[in-house]
């Protein structure tokens, strides 16, 4: 079983490795050919577009890999693609009525590219709905693959439009591109293999496993929602409010520090999700998470106490002269980064005890510590703003990681979902 797991981490890892690598690559031609202002741009559409994104199909898609039936299961997936058809009409009637206000509390800077939202919310939520079918059908290859699908395309994508003089919309359509390109790999995967399922679809099963499954929307999505503004959130409050183009720096300061922690993080996570769903109906989740966050501590250690001690020093040689202050964030960001490594693959537990409540409660927690930290820091002391995000943000995931190992300890044993 361990070396199931493990092989299902390295195909996911491979796929993630292969998109890292080209992003790195990149990177240095794209920090020469855009300027801080149009990652600023960036950091305030992509904030935008991942707190959309968190809540795109409503979190059923979470849900796919947990029932035991298939049945249940192509139904849930039914029910994220028509929460991801009725999010992203809802964000285009937004983005058509509310322009002005927008483009007024962003401080113009989507004038003219606020049409990219809702084709971003539809093939992001389209894409994130299929890769939980894929996952649990454990086929993680064909995750991998549109992995190095999105990383081709969008780092392409930018790379030519900016040599074109095409900015700072070549970074943005590339946003895009990362997020949902793949989808029809993915659609044509689903039609090959599972083409006769879709005949037994019926109105009455889809009242019945969303009535089964509705903490989901009730609750996981505003524990997504939170989760995704405690990270998004402050980036704005800093795009919108700080003076001089600091969103830019921490953007990619963070984009830099992912890429490493993705390569494992991500991979690990989906994996778990999907291992983790039986080891709990069998009574094993609590030994499995454990072996899990110890893999993890080795693993992430010593890499990311390299990258504290090294990149002040070598970011300004690797992406020019300009972005030294990238360099300083990403070392205070470090021990953020090293905890929710840890706690991010293993929170998907929370899921599968059926502790969606508990969840949204932290993420609020998460979202008032984040934000409103960052709130004080850009009122009170704007020259410390980036360092006091990656503080907050490291005391928050170091309370997520307690919480969620204190409840598998306590809620560890299969408990069927009852309506």
């Amino acid at each position: 079983m361990q070396s199931r797991f493990a092989r299902n981490i390295s195909i996911l890892a491979g796929g993630t490795a292969f998109a890292q690598l080209v992003g790195l690559i990149s990177l240095p031609f794209l920090t020469r050919i855009y300027t801080p202002e149009d990652f600023t741009i960036l950091a305030t559409y992509a904030s935008i577009l991942a707190l959309l994104i968190s809540i795109v199909c409503l979190r059923f898609e979470v849900a796919i890999p947990i029932p035991e039936e298939l049945d249940d299961a192509v139904h849930l997936l039914v029910l994220s693609i028509i929460s991801v058809i009725s999010i992203t009409l809802l964000t285009w009637f937004v983005v058509s009525v509310g322009e002005t206000w927008i483009n007024k509390q962003t401080n113009q800077r989507l004038e003219g590219y606020l049409w990219l939202l809702p084709i971003g919310v539809f093939f992001s939520g389209l894409y994130k709905a299929l890769q939980y079918w894929v996952i649990r059908e454990k086929v993680f290859s064909l995750v991998a693959k549109t992995r190095m699908t999105q990383a081709i395309a969008s780092n392409t994508t930018q790379l030519a439009l900016g040599f074109m003089g095409v900015t700072p919309f070549g970074l943005l359509f590339g946003q895009l591109l990362n997020s949902g390109a793949g989808c029809i790999r993915l659609i044509k995967y689903f039609i090959q293999e599972y083409k006769s399922i879709l005949s037994q679809i019926s109105v009455a099963k889809l009242k019945s496993v969303f009535g089964r499954y509705d903490r989901f929307p009730k609750y996981s999505t505003w524990e997504a929602l939170t989760n995704s503004a405690g990270i998004q959130v402050p980036i704005l409050i800093i795009a919108t409010f700080t003076i001089g183009v600091e969103a830019g720096f921490l953007i990619l300061a963070m984009r830099l520090l992912s890429m490493p922690m993705k390569l494992i993080s991500k991979a690990v996570g989906q994996v778990y999700l999907a291992e983790a769903a039986e080891k709990y109906h069998k009574g094993e989740l609590e030994s499995f998470t454990r072996k899990t966050i110890v893999m993890l501590a080795k693993v992430g250690f010593f890499p990311l106490f390299l990258v504290c001690a090294t990149a002040p020093l070598a970011i300004p040689f690797i992406l020019g002269d300009g972005w030294q202050r990238t360099g300083v964030l990403i070392s205070w960001m470090v021990p953020w980064f090293f905890i929710q490594f840890i706690a991010s693959p293993i929170s998907m537990s929370l899921h599968i005890t059926n502790n969606q409540i508990i969840a949204m409660l932290l993420q609020v927690t998460g979202l008032v510590i984040r934000a409103g930290s960052v709130w004080v820091a850009g009122n009170y002391f704007n020259e410390w703003v980036g360092e006091v995000y990656a503080i907050s943000s490291f005391v928050f995931y170091l309370l997520y990681l307690i919480v969620v190992i204190f409840l598998i300890k306590k809620n560890g044993k299969y408990q069927p979902v009852i309506k």
